[in-house]
């Protein structure tokens, strides 16, 4: 069984929770940052709504993959994956085949340690020649500590790069490309934009799989900081911002209350309607990505998308 290494200690991830709830909750507009979703439950979650209908995400970028996988392995040859935000690992197993004949070492990070240390145990039965190393990590702060060597390919797939703000994903890819060599390689999943209907439905499914996951946040929030949240009175919203070209998810109060912290000493009004952001979601044409490539020091050498033209597979470079 792999061993699992943490650069998260049970300390660093309440200090986190505790900043980021307290900023949050007390600016204007409120906000809490999508990373609390990801608790054991909330992994859970996600990995339900990749198997949802409306979620094409998932399956546009399995099948990018698929068609593509042998082409990245010849391009890349890569002895180590590193894969940010690693989750269940289903669509890794497309690369792991693919990159056979040259990778040696597989290190999935991720927040959740519970959900890496069970997916971590069945990659390493499933290739007993490759060296699992799994890392409990939050990819954003402990990209100089990931392990190197030659000929390393970092994957971060599932349109996560769209999380961030401009600024916060420029800043991301600068501090990758800083950890980079001249035979290393990134490959990023990011969602393109289309008709705003069918980005809505898949972040606003018909079963409310996605509006649970987007209320476990509050449930994190109780347990963790001993808050009071009554969860069912917040409804899950998702809109599109077409001047962003953005989905923002939301909370909405659904009348007026008050919510305690107790971990804070924090006491937090909302009025009936109020909305409070937990997520936003970038969707992406090829200028804006090559854009924040550029300015952060890389080059797009392979841009690679499904069929239909919902979904990108990027291979990128360091620019030399």
């Amino acid at each position: 069984m792999p061993t699992l290494k943490s650069y998260l200690t049970p300390d660093d991830l309440g200090k986190s929770l505790r900043r980021d709830v307290a900023d949050g909750l007390t600016a204007f507009p409120k906000t809490l940052p999508p990373k609390w979703f990801y608790d054991e439950r909330g992994s859970e979650l996600f990995e339900e709504i990749t198997r949802l209908e409306e979620y094409y995400p998932t399956r546009r970028e399995r099948a990018i993959l698929t068609e593509r996988a042998a082409e990245i392995a010849a391009l890349t040859g890569a002895r180590t994956l590193l894969e940010l935000g690693a989750g269940s690992g289903e669509k890794t197993r497309l690369l792991l085949d693919a990159l056979g004949g040259t990778l040696t070492t597989y290190v999935p990070v991720d927040v959740s340690g519970d959900f890496l240390a069970d997916a971590s145990d069945r990659i390493a039965s499933e290739y007993p020649s490759l060296s699992v190393q799994p890392i409990v990590a939050d990819y954003e702060r402990h990209l100089h500590q990931m392990p190197g060597g030659p000929r390393r390919l970092v994957a971060f797939l599932g349109g996560t790069i769209g999380n961030m703000t401009p600024a916060e994903r420029v800043s991301f890819l600068a501090g990758l490309r800083a950890t980079m060599g001249e035979d290393d390689a990134l490959l990023i999943g990011a969602d393109l934009v289309k008709a705003p209907h069918r980005l809505v439905r898949a972040y606003d499914d018909a079963r409310g799989v996605t509006a649970e996951f987007n209320r476990n946040v509050l449930r994190v929030i109780n347990r963790e900081l001993d808050a009071d949240f009554v969860v069912s009175r917040f409804e899950h919203v998702a809109i599109w911002d077409g001047a962003e070209e953005r989905i923002e998810m939301r909370l909405r109060s659904t009348r007026a209350q008050t919510v305690r912290v107790g971990a804070l000493d924090l006491v937090v009004e909302f009025a009936a309607g109020e909305e409070m952001r937990t997520e936003i979601s970038a969707k992406f044409r090829r200028e804006r990505f090559e854009e924040a490539a550029t300015t952060a020091g890389l080059r797009i050498d392979r841009w690679w998308t499904d069929q239909d033209g919902d979904f990108v597979l990027s291979l990128v470079r360091p620019a030399l």
